[in-house]
């Protein structure tokens, strides 16, 4: 079994379907949509309660060899949309599990990185996650705004319980979690991570993770696009 690609396609609220149709037209399998939250890049507008988006987040997971081809058709699938529509972007996944049986992979990234940025005409850039607990995604977007990021966008999540959470009438108490992920200039990841580690909401143990991963493919989504 090749290596793996892991494709996130970020569109507006109920253009899920035109990017799944155009994905499984050049070969994928499927994919799963997870609704969520655009955060304006401007901080001013965010503030006074302007610029948010709800937003439809499409995953897709392909193998090295058939993602090339999902990638194009998913751009091309939106060329006629408007100007800065949304965006996909592709990850280095190292493994897959499906019906019990996991196929894991060597040697995925680097090169193939540098050079599929290179023709999209960017330098290298990562995604940052940032999982925490529900009500300060917003105070994290804050952090990495002024560490040099853009935008972002909030997944609503929930953590799992493990045998020594707190319980309610015997049920486990899980705390609802807000997913943010960023995609930023590699060379401002580790200070936004620092700035995001800093919060006094990621204080206390088992309040929140931030990790990030490079992205190996980025195409803004819209007019202006063209297929890679």
């Amino acid at each position: 079994m090749g290596s793996f690609k892991l494709i996130l396609v970020n569109v507006p609220h109920g253009k899920s379907e035109l990017v799944s149709k155009a994905a499984v037209q050049a070969g994928s399998f499927g994919g799963t949509v997870a609704m969520g939250r655009g955060i304006s890049p401007n901080p001013l507008l965010s503030a006074l309660g302007f610029g948010d988006s709800t937003r439809d987040l499409v995953i897709i997971l392909s193998t090295e060899k058939d993602y090339r081809p999902i990638f194009g058709s998913v751009v091309s699938a939106c060329q006629k949309e408007k100007k800065a529509f949304g965006h996909i972007l592709a990850l280095d996944a190292d493994g897959m599990a499906k019906s019990g049986v996991a196929f894991g992979t060597e040697g995925t990234g680097g090169d193939n990185m540098e050079h599929s940025q290179e023709t999209a005409g960017q330098g290298p850039l990562s995604l940052i996650t940032v999982v925490l607990n529900k009500g300060y995604a917003d105070d994290a977007m804050a952090a990495a705004r002024k560490a040099g990021a853009g935008g972002g966008t909030v997944i609503n999540a929930r953590g799992t319980a493990r045998e020594d959470d707190a319980k309610f009438f015997g049920v486990h108490i899980v705390p609802e979690k807000e997913m943010l992920m960023i995609v930023v200039p590699q060379e401002k990841r580790g200070a936004v991570l620092a700035a995001i580690q800093d919060l006094p909401c990621l204080s206390e143990p088992g309040s929140g993770i931030a990790f990030s991963a490079a992205v190996s493919d980025f195409t803004q989504l819209g007019r202006s696009s063209a297929p890679n």
